[in-house]
């Protein structure tokens, strides 16, 4: 007979866990081509989901002032093309010109990161062997990347292109996600057996409670950082000012790693200028980054996932390491979503034990 403990059952649950990733690791290029199919269709479900509870709640509102949804939606849609037209008269030609300053600038900015490479290998034969052969590894990545950077540029414009035509597809699916919201969620709870349809029931309401609250949190916060380091940046003189915040503020998206990997291209760009610079944008980098972690997260978010910080940055490597960029976004969510799932079928073993 197996041993039927509790620690027995944790310790089958982590081997089972490892051996899933371990087989996954084995078959990832099988389920890489896999998914640079489905991916085509994934995307815009994805951007549309995301949209749809942002825009929630102000559907809700409309409704509840006996509006219909259908009316509420176009309504929003027609601000929401006010604001559009807006941005693109307004923010797009200042985000397009500083890209274009930006590009023009590489050259120098890769000729001044150069002369630093130089003089740090002048000087390198004074450090620890191990020191050297690492410093050496990590200037040659960072000089081939500033070699790579046009090409990466047109491969962002080829991006940005694809993010147009799948713009016309979005608007479509968040329609019909926000006015058959409830309808969606009959038809999946539907699908389930008689059996696990009340326990189908709980787990959508959890994971559409907890995505909802986390996707628009998140949109608040990022909203609030990008306008905070907009106003920081431009207080201190930093070129490109609109473009790095915007760049900032997505980059938030990731917990942990996100302010870091925003503030890298100020800091870089900074060098290029002067070391005062430099110092002006750890200032405002640090400065933002403490009104997010002591008011604006607090208030925004809250405790909305209750997920502990080394489940957080268990699920970030994982999730980098299987899809990068975007597995280190949606590493969060989908943490959050497994762990109202586990907490459902927990409560459900609970509430068998006899008291």
């Amino acid at each position: 007979m197996l041993p039927t403990s509790r620690y027995f059952r944790v310790a089958l649950s982590v081997a089972a866990t490892l051996l899933c990733i371990y087989l996954f690791g084995l078959l990832r290029g099988f389920f890489m081509d896999i998914w640079a199919v489905i991916s085509t269709v994934f995307y815009p479900f994805l951007a549309a989901l995301i949209i749809s509870y942002i825009l929630q709640p102000i559907v809700e509102l409309l409704h509840r002032r006996r509006v219909p949804r259908s009316a509420a939606i176009l309504c929003i849609y027609f601000t929401f093309a006010i604001l559009v037209v807006v941005a693109v008269l307004n923010a797009v030609p200042v985000i397009s010109r500083q890209i274009s300053q930006l590009v023009s600038s590489l050259p120098a900015i890769t000729a001044q990161i150069s002369h630093w490479m130089d003089m740090v290998n002048s000087r390198k034969q004074y450090l620890p062997n191990a020191v050297r052969v690492g410093l050496e590894n990590a200037l040659q990545q960072l000089e081939h990347r500033f070699e790579t950077a046009p090409t990466g540029i047109f491969s962002f414009i080829s991006s940005t292109i694809n993010a147009i035509f799948m713009a016309f597809i979005v608007p479509f699916l968040v329609f019909y996600m926000l006015k058959d919201a409830k309808a969606i969620g009959r038809a999946m709870v539907g699908l389930a057996p008689v059996r696990y349809k009340r326990r189908v029931r709980i787990i959508l309401h959890g994971v559409d409670q907890t995505l909802g609250g986390y996707i628009r949190g998140q949109f608040l916060v990022m909203l609030a950082i990008g306008i905070l380091a907009f106003i920081g940046y431009l207080i201190i003189g930093m070129p490109y000012a609109l473009l790095l915040a915007l760049f900032l503020a997505i980059a938030d998206i990731i917990p942990y790693l996100g302010p870091i990997i925003g503030i890298a291209p100020a800091v870089i760009i900074a060098l290029t200028v002067s070391p005062a610079l430099l110092i002006k944008v750890v200032i405002v980098n640090i400065a933002v980054q403490q009104c997010e972690g002591n008011l604006i997260s607090p208030q925004i978010m809250g405790r909305t996932l209750k997920l502990h910080p080394m489940a957080i940055v268990a699920a970030l490597l994982i999730g980098g390491e299987l899809a990068g960029v975007v597995g280190l976004i949606l590493a969060v969510p989908t943490l959050a979503v497994l762990k109202v799932v586990w907490s459902s079928f927990a409560d459900e073993r609970r509430s068998r034990i006899p008291k």
